[in-house]
């Protein structure tokens, strides 16, 4: 297991170089150019060929990109041309959000989806089969933004003064600050090193950091703001599972070992949960890190619907800027994330069926 690891990572680094040449490419073949998205129509072409100057933008591409490899390297992005920071440092703030929002998208699409896979599969041809159906395909259908918005209307405007009311938007209520744990715990840490970068990336994990610090009330303030966004986000990666599961469930259900084991007698539900629902497992597993994956680089719409500031809203804004050092992070830390997810799902093969590992 060690040496597939080994050499899974061996062949990710020039597709992570690949990503990181076309990302450098395709950002700055977007139409515009930064100074005018920046400054705006109205500055002079001596503002503008200033501020080329001063961010190295007038060298040739291919120098460029030479220098932002050596940056690479050594765990720098540089810095962000609108905002004049670190491009660690927004990351920091920014990521924790968004993964935050994933990571609860998909336990819920897993939590509801896969039960109503296995539902729908051991009740094949029913009424019961038919209705888990339609439901996933109403939930494929619904634009998140949509969803969002409706979602927002009615818990928000709706049930305002009831025990259902939920935030429209926001990661915490007015007056709450999440405070980082390791202030709380009195560590002593120097601001601006990366040990200190590391420790605030944790800490913008609210639900996290409420956890470990005891901070109930902030936990379920930021339980509570994530709720809506979830459930939008969720409701396509849902159905997806849900009919990915039905099928793989029917299929493995046909098998000859499981009519072996029918016909000794075993109950139904036996047969699916030690026969059938594992072997099923597999591609639905395979779905789960695509659908991670997605979540993470697809959070721009319920971002925005909900007023959350995290990578996808930053993602959109650097584009619509033309700030190439936050296109060119974010884009490459979504791509290691892809490449990542997609690494412990093969792991995860060989813990489901053994025969892999023999392989």
């Amino acid at each position: 297991m060690i040496g597939y690891i080994t050499r899974r990572v061996l062949v990710s680094i020039p597709v992570l170089f690949g990503i990181l040449l076309v990302t450098f490419v395709l950002a700055r073949l977007i139409p515009g150019e930064p100074c005018r998205a920046i400054l705006g129509e109205k500055a002079t072409q001596e503002v503008c060929d200033r501020f080329t100057r001063e961010h190295g933008l007038d060298r040739p591409i291919y120098v460029q990109f030479g220098l932002y490899m050596t940056r690479i390297v050594q765990g720098d992005f540089g810095n962000s041309i609108r905002f004049s920071r670190p491009v660690s440092q927004i990351m920091v703030e920014r990521l924790p959000m968004t993964i935050e929002l994933a990571v609860g998208g998909l336990i819920l699409a897993i939590i509801v989806g896969v039960p109503l896979g296995i539902l729908s599969a051991m009740r094949h041809n029913t009424g019961t089969d038919v209705a888990t159906m339609i439901f996933a395909n109403i939930g494929i259908s619904m634009p998140v933004f949509w969803l969002g918005l409706m979602l927002a209307y009615v818990f928000a405007l709706l049930l305002k003064g009831t025990w259902l009311w939920l935030p429209p938007s926001g990661r915490l209520s007015a007056g709450l600050t999440s405070t980082p744990f390791f202030e709380v715990w009195g560590w002593h840490v120097v601001a601006g090193t990366g040990k200190a970068k590391f420790l605030e990336f944790i800490a913008n994990h609210f639900v996290f950091n409420s956890i470990i610090t005891g901070d109930w009330k902030v936990l379920k303030d930021a339980l509570r703001h994530l709720v809506l966004p979830v459930v939008a986000l969720s409701t396509i990666p849902m159905a997806i599972i849900a009919r990915m599961t039905r099928s793989s469930l029917l299929e493995v259900l046909g098998r000859d070992y499981v009519r072996t084991a029918r016909a000794k007698g075993a109950r139904e539900r036996r047969v699916v949960a030690r026969h059938a629902l594992r072997n099923a497992l597999l591609p639905v597993v395979t779905i789960l890190g695509l659908q991670m994956g997605a979540l993470l680089g697809g959070a721009v719409l319920t971002e925005t619907v909900f007023g959350l500031a995290g990578v996808g809203r930053m993602l959109f804004e650097a584009i619509t800027a033309r700030d190439y050092p936050i296109i060119q992070a974010f884009t490459v830390v979504i791509a290691v994330a892809y490449m990542l997810i997609n690494m412990i799902v093969d792991v995860s093969y060989g813990f489901l069926d053994p025969r892999i590992r023999l392989e």
